[in-house]
């Protein structure tokens, strides 16, 4: 299993856009790919799921892979949402 947990820093949190192109990132791959935001998990192939989240900013969420193509599916999924500014990746350990 890869995992990287991230802050939000998009004044918007993850909805609209950066929700719907994190799904579709995580759709490319045949990975079991997650988002955990305050003690909830959802597919991170599913829009609804990640829209019902309601992710703010200045929080911090967790994204999982588990599969066959988990390496290549957590380096995309991080690359995006740096790339995009919509997170910064912190330590795992972190305390939040």
């Amino acid at each position: 299993m890869e995992k990287s947990r991230f802050k939000v820093l998009a004044e918007t949190g993850i909805m609209s856009r950066p929700a719907t192109r994190l799904v579709m990132a995580a759709q490319e791959y045949k990975a079991d790919v997650t988002l955990t935001y305050n003690g909830r998990t959802v597919n991170l192939k599913s829009i609804m799921g990640v829209m019902s989240l309601g992710i703010p900013q200045n929080s911090y969420v967790e994204i999982a892979a588990e599969g066959e193509d988990e390496k290549e599916a957590m380096a995309r999924i991080d690359a995006y949402l740096e790339k995009a500014g919509v997170v910064k990746k912190v330590a795992l350990d972190a305390d939040i």
